[in-house]
């Protein structure tokens, strides 16, 4: 069974960090990506960033801001949030695909987390 699973969502005021972690089972993932949704809003695109680390794709609204890693050996992605800001409030998504295209496309990612709230404050 494959299962993605975020955690480190929360409550923060503007202008401070927060680090989000998705740890995925069931088998290996060349692929791992975040997405968020905002309540009526499409989900958007963040980041995403291959197995080995060294190549990574990242939304312009959030490029300089938001930092992705990955821990291949234990199937680990990390989203590093800075200088949040009230538009960053929404629910954040684990994402994953067998293969690295850079894709910023929700279709191209077959597994997802459940999601984890994140709320920041003005």
């Amino acid at each position: 069974q494959v299962r993605l699973e975020e955690s480190g969502g929360g409550l923060v005021q503007a202008g401070g960090s927060l680090r989000l972690s998705c740890a995925a089972s069931g088998r290996s993932f060349n692929a791992m990506a975040w997405f968020r949704q905002a309540p009526g809003k499409e989900r958007e695109f963040l980041a995403v960033i291959n197995s080995w680390g060294d190549r990574s794709t990242y939304a312009d609204s959030v490029k300089g801001r938001f930092t992705i890693s990955r821990e291949s050996a234990k199937n680990t992605v990390y989203l590093q949030m800075t200088s949040l800001k009230s538009e960053d409030t929404a629910v954040y998504y684990c994402a994953a695909a067998p293969y690295y295209s850079g894709s910023r496309y929700s279709n191209d990612y077959p597994y997802w987390g459940q999601g984890t709230q994140v709320t920041v404050s003005s």
